[in-house]
């Protein structure tokens, strides 16, 4: 704003109020030191204003207002030609640059105090999700503990469990050992009786029998598994022990000569054999597998697979 504009702008109201009071007052216009505005420009501008006669001929209120700004106007352009002024507009233009400068600040420290507020609630904000973080991460450490605690206490459980199914499927097999060496000593008795000629003989093939019936009914056990109705995987653990047990007996005699007859000879030996030690061992199977369905012993192992169950 310049300084013509500022004395325009500060003594244009003050003509209109002048020039109201002249048409209610004409001798008010005499009393200037009443005015607001005492400064000489005013008085140098005032004194100017013509008098209350010529005042007077102005009819209407808006044409002497309009002229009374129309003079004030040239007053006021005069009082800037004059060089004694000219201190006095300066220092007028240096304090309406003081002012919009402090408008700019006071609008820039509104706009920094707005910003700070946003800044602290912002803050109060991160430190409300921060505790609230942190009480999330309390609970998933308490969760933590517990789910570990819950982890040992199963794992504890489980190995006593696991150690517990063990003992039980030895108790098993030692079942199904028992049963086949009983079954299978008693019905390869007969044979045993029909090849010694003594007591004192007769307790060598007892013993063997005995033993391998044992060992035949824990892999019998193993082998067949839950597979109870699986007839070809039965019929093979029977012969396969059976021709093992049957051709140890034939090697164990007289030695092969190449001849018809000693040929002959071991051949129907080792077939006699291999059929006694099937006959054995068929027996010791049927026992096994009857205690196997009637529930006397369980087969292995003692609980069945998800899979085994899906299948049954």
């Amino acid at each position: 704003m310049t300084a013509k504009q500022a004395l325009q702008s500060y003594y244009l109201p003050v003509i209109a109020r002048t020039t109201t009071t002249v048409r209610s007052k004409p001798t008010l216009l005499l009393s200037c030191n009443k005015l607001p505005g005492s400064s000489p420009l005013f008085f140098q501008a005032t004194s100017s204003l013509p008098s209350r006669s010529a005042v007077a001929k102005c009819s209407g209120g808006d044409n002497l207002k309009d002229a009374l700004s129309g003079m004030v106007g040239k007053q006021v352009e005069e009082l800037l030609g004059k060089e004694e002024n000219k201190g006095l507009l300066d220092e007028l233009e240096k304090a309406s640059e003081r002012v919009e400068i402090a408008r700019r600040e006071l609008a820039e420290i509104e706009r920094q105090e707005l910003e700070s507020k946003q800044v602290r609630e912002y803050v109060n904000q991160l430190e409300t999700r921060a505790s609230e973080i942190e009480e999330c991460l309390q609970e998933i450490s308490a969760a933590k503990s517990l789910v570990e605690e819950a982890e040992r206490s199963l794992s504890a459980g489980g190995s006593q469990n696991e150690a517990s199914e063990k003992d039980k499927e030895r108790i098993d097999s030692i079942k199904a050992a028992g049963v086949c060496a009983l079954v299978g000593t008693l019905a390869g008795l007969p044979v045993s009786l029909a090849q010694v000629t003594s007591y004192e003989q007769l307790l060598l093939p007892l013993a063997v029998t005995f033993f391998s019936c044992a060992l035949f009914g824990v892999t019998f056990r193993y082998a067949v598994r839950r597979d109870l109705d699986d007839s070809n995987l039965k019929t093979g653990a029977i012969a396969a022990f059976g021709f093992v047990k049957g051709l140890g007996r034939l090697s164990g005699g007289a030695p092969l000569e190449l001849n018809p007859g000693s040929i002959l000879s071991h051949g129907i030996d080792g077939a006699v054999y291999v059929s006694q030690s099937v006959l054995v061992f068929g027996f010791a199977a049927v026992s096994l597998d009857y205690c196997f369905k009637v529930g006397l012993i369980s087969p292995f192992p003692l609980k069945a697979s998800p899979s085994e169950n899906k299948a049954e």
